[in-house]
């Protein structure tokens, strides 16, 4: 079976819930050969994902969507996935001739989701446009003057809009104004800056504690009497280990035990956690849930390379790559007076150094962006045919992990 590359990106609802994913996909020979056939690289999703990889380990059981060709759409293959969760967007090369919207029509019959991928109006389109449910549009590649024409020639329908390419809050705040229910794109990673605006003492207690317990030098016991000290972070782990997950026949009811049971490494991670979450209280949930994809999917590839990496230093590049996001801060004012690695900090300040490489492959995976995937894999002397499973493996982590969080 050839590799197969799947990353996931969030879709959010106004109030940045997350509404659905969308599966972004590459089979391994894409990264070479751009124009592979659009029939192989979705038959080849629905494969890997819906009985290999697993749905529940990429979209955590929420909505989907994934492209269609237009020969899928008029076999009507969406039809073997469920429609609970199964959103068919229709791309914007597909031709609406007799046996496509008759098709159509039969799986919105049955209670399939449509959406109209980087809509652009034209009268052909009106068959699909009245079944459809859901239309997106690129909000960087077209003109918001364009976007509102279209907009009132779609007044009369009754659609939900999505704009996708959304990377700014200025961005997801203006296609909000306009009318905009559904939102794509990576503006919940970026700060929102505020001239004037300090790091609070209790954040910059928090950044401490992620920086230290992630570094190797911090003793067993260090960590012990650390998480003894915050009710907060004992509870939080007390409650996680005492969870059906674990299927403990006794209840953990001491550090120690917690230390002995999940191993030193782990509790590391936990604490991680549970400092990020506190500071990025307010924010998307979807914000820590990636930073968390990024610390694992980070580690692992340290693991995995040719020339391993510390774990530890891995981890926390990934997790610290969304601290500014979390508390709206540029990275080097945060980072300047933190207990980090100069390589951490040379990387997430200036993209420079041995580390630079993980953490931009890191962001080029999340965002489907394989061509850079695959030369940065090579350049780090990283096996690409291990990465699929090692980013199913983040995701997994993260999702376990957050729900305690």
């Amino acid at each position: 079976m050839e590799d197969v590359y799947v990353a996931r990106q969030p879709i959010f609802d106004q109030a940045k819930n997350i509404y659905a994913y969308e599966l972004l996909f590459r089979n391994g020979t894409a990264n070479y050969v751009p124009d592979i056939d659009g029939d192989v690289a979705t038959t080849s999703l629905l494969s890997n994902t819906f009985f290999t990889i697993g749905m529940k380990a990429l979209t955590a059981g929420r909505k989907t969507f994934i492209n269609f060709t237009q020969n899928l759409l008029e076999k009507q293959v969406p039809l073997l996935l469920p429609k609970e969760t199964t959103v068919i967007e229709i791309l914007e090369d597909v031709k609406p001739g007799h046996a496509l919207i008759e098709a159509c029509q039969n799986m919105a019959s049955r209670g399939y989701i449509i959406a109209l991928d980087d809509f652009v109006y034209s009268q052909e389109l009106e068959p699909l446009i009245a079944m459809a449910d859901i239309i997106k549009f690129d909000f960087r590649l077209t003109p918001r003057e364009e976007i509102d024409t279209y907009l009132k020639k779609l007044s009369s329908n009754p659609l939900r809009l999505l704009a996708e390419k959304v990377e700014t809050n200025d961005e997801f705040e203006a296609a909000r104004q306009m009318g905009f229910e559904l939102f794509q794109g990576y503006f919940f990673c970026k700060p929102e800056i505020i001239q004037g605006r300090e790091v609070k003492g209790s954040q910059v207690n928090l950044m401490r504690i992620m920086a230290q317990v992630n570094n190797d030098d911090f003793s067993l016991d260090e960590l012990e009497q650390l998480m003894a000290r915050d009710m907060g972070i004992s509870y939080k782990l007390f409650k996680y280990l005492n969870s059906a997950f674990f299927s403990r026949a006794s209840k953990v009811s001491s550090v120690k035990e917690a230390l002995v049971y999940l191993g030193e490494k782990e509790i590391r991670r936990f604490v991680s956690l549970i400092a990020m979450s506190r500071l990025a209280a307010g924010k998307p949930s979807e914000l820590i849930r990636a930073a968390c994809i990024r610390g694992k999917f980070c580690e692992l590839l340290g693991l995995d390379a040719k020339e391993p990496v510390a774990a530890s230093e891995m981890f926390t590049l990934g997790m610290f790559s969304l601290i500014d996001a979390a508390i709206d801060q540029p990275m080097e004012k945060i980072l300047d007076d933190l207990p980090l690695s100069s390589p951490i900090k040379l990387a997430l300040i200036h993209a420079k150094g041995r580390l630079a490489g993980y953490i931009e492959l890191v962001r080029s995976y999340e965002a489907g962006r394989w061509q850079p995937v695959s030369r940065l894999a090579t350049a780090l002397k990283l096996n690409l045919a291990t990465l699929p499973s090692l980013y199913l493996k983040a995701c997994e982590w993260s999702d376990l992990t957050t729900k305690a969080a």
